[in-house]
């Protein structure tokens, strides 16, 4: 962490489509080697992808999967007297959606379907019905923190 001063937030253009910052951040997480227009297209046939299953606006399926994979609380490592504590804090808006997006990513490259954009759509879709991997991860790190909440006064 430096001492000098905070670091400069990047600015996101919102992307081209649907105008949305959050969907930009979401391409960019899973473009590889700076292949931008491969990133799109996977994005954006996931989304006609969701629209032509669910016959319902991929965008609001989409913010509402990241919603329900975003978590509230999370353990951080505090070091207080020579031993090492689980203390729960809450997590701030910026990383609770960096976290979503990045747990979203990693569940949809872990899915058995054939393209990337089955994959993504169907993690998604899981993720808007409150059910699949990232979610999964939602819940295990809200039980981490409840279970160390007797570490909680450590926070500051």
């Amino acid at each position: 962490m430096s001492r000098r001063r905070r670091a400069e937030k990047f600015k996101v253009n919102p992307d081209p489509r649907c105008g949305d910052v959050v969907v930009a951040k979401f391409m960019n997480s899973i473009m590889r080697d700076g292949k931008k227009s491969t990133a799109e297209s996977i994005v954006y046939g996931a989304f006609e992808e969701i629209s032509r299953r669910t016959k319902r606006d991929a965008l609001s399926v989409f913010r509402l999967a990241l919603e329900n994979v975003s978590p509230s609380v999370e353990v951080r490592s505090r070091r207080v007297g020579g031993a090492t504590y689980q203390v729960p804090i809450e997590v701030q808006q910026d990383r609770r959606q960096a976290l979503a997006i990045r747990w979203m990513i990693k569940a949809a490259r872990g899915r058995n379907e054939k393209t990337m954009v089955a994959r993504l759509s169907g993690e998604l879709l899981d993720a808007s019905n409150s059910r699949g991997i990232a979610v999964k991860k939602r819940e295990d790190t809200h039980k981490m923190a409840d279970a160390n909440r007797a570490f909680s006064h450590y926070r500051w």
